[in-house]
Order: C-alpha cells, then sequence, then structure tokens
C-alpha cells in the first residue's frame, strides 16, 4: 500500500503542479483583461458624456422644415423689398422734376 502511494505520489504531484500552472495562467489572463475592460469602460463613459452634451447643443439648432420656412420666408420679404425699391424709385423720380420744375421756374 506504502509502494502504491509512493508509485502514485510523483504523478498526483505533477498533475497538481500542472494545475496549479494553468489556475495561475487563467487567473493572471482574466486581470489583464479586466484592467482592459476597466479601460475600456471609462472610453464608454467619456463618450457618452460627449454624445449627451453633442446632443444637448444639437437640440436648440432648427430642423430641416424650419430653414425650409426661413427660406421660404426670406424669398417673400425679397420680393417686398423690391415693390418697396420700385415704389421708392418712382416716388425719387417725382421728386426730381418737381425740384427741377422749382429751379427753372422763377418765383413770382
Amino acid at each position: 500500500m506504502i509502494d502504491d502511494i509512493r508509485n502514485w505520489s510523483g504523478p498526483i504531484a505533477s498533475l497538481l503542479a500542472i494545475a496549479s500552472l494553468i489556475y495561475t495562467w487563467i487567473t493572471a489572463r482574466s486581470k489583464i483583461n479586466e484592467q482592459r475592460l476597466g479601460g475600456h469602460e471609462r472610453k464608454l463613459t467619456e463618450h457618452d458624456r460627449r454624445v449627451q452634451k453633442l446632443e444637448s447643443e444639437v437640440s436648440h439648432l432648427p430642423r430641416k422644415d424650419d430653414v425650409h420656412e426661413l427660406r421660404v420666408s426670406l424669398a417673400e420679404v425679397k420680393g417686398s423689398v423690391g415693390r418697396v425699391e420700385e415704389s421708392i424709385a418712382g416716388t425719387d423720380r417725382t421728386v426730381r422734376r418737381i425740384e427741377q420744375f422749382l429751379l427753372r421756374e422763377p418765383s413770382k
């Protein structure tokens, strides 16, 4: 019986050493992975904050429909200004004619 234990103690010790080596290797890898995942988590948190900041900044900007409405309104204003310019030009011509008439005619 003691001879059997002696015969099996060498291979059992070797298996325990190999198992210990594998366990150490796996846990060391998991620590490295844990550190890497922690770094990724920090980056994700930073990106989340940046996205939230962008969303809050962009939320008050005009949408496509708002810009289109402004463009239409601006075209209407441009047309109105053109009509006012024509009216002012007509009034300007009339005032110049009156001024020329008054300058040519002697006062009575």
